[in-house]
């Protein structure tokens, strides 16, 4: 039992690596299996197509983000410097993957408006990401309206600055949003 599992996350590790650094569509059923060193017949053993290693690919991003999120700004008590650690964790996952950019902008922008469960996993990703950043908002800001629009604010902020790190290779955007919450809030 545990070889099938080793060989269903050997699977998922590679189609991975070369759906965020190659895209989706310049990612053949083939390149997998070579660079996974499997049988054809593993691959689908444990995912019914390609689009089905994706959607599990998507999902496994979220888990993981999610899970070094909280585990990243765990011990930060002080919301402010709870958002700013949040944008460090940007920060830290854009320089670990070389400006690659987010995984689920970069295949909802390949994919997504051709692929409903694509965007449904995208659109759901960002949802929660913005979830997340309101808990820490309503410890600032007390009344409803304000908390929803800081909350706004403070995404599409995060947002358009992990993109402009994406397209600039660098952090300096998301540095200076740091400045910027610090001014805003």
């Amino acid at each position: 039992m545990v070889k099938k599992n080793s060989v269903q996350q050997r699977i998922l590790e590679t189609a991975s690596g070369l759906f965020y650094s190659q895209g989706f569509s310049n990612t053949g059923i083939n390149q997998i299996i070579a660079d996974a060193d499997i049988a054809i017949g593993s691959l689908y053993k444990h995912y019914k197509s390609k689009n089905d290693l994706l959607y599990h690919y998507l999902e496994m991003q979220g888990t993981v983000f999610f899970s070094n999120l909280e585990l990243y700004v765990k011990d930060t008590k002080d919301p402010m410097e709870k958002i700013l650690k949040v944008i460090d964790y940007r920060i830290a996952l854009q320089e670990d993957s070389n400006f690659l950019g987010c995984h689920f902008i970069k295949i909802n922008a390949e994919l997504g408006r051709k692929n409903e469960r694509v965007n449904e996993l995208a659109a759901h990703h960002k949802e929660k990401q913005r979830a997340f950043l309101y808990t820490i908002i309503e410890q600032i800001e007390k009344e409803p309206h304000q908390r929803a629009a800081l909350t706004n604010t403070v995404f599409l902020l995060l947002e358009g600055a992990v993109v402009s790190a994406a397209i600039q290779g660098n952090t300096k955007d998301l540095q200076a949003l740091k400045e910027i919450i610090g001014q805003l809030i």
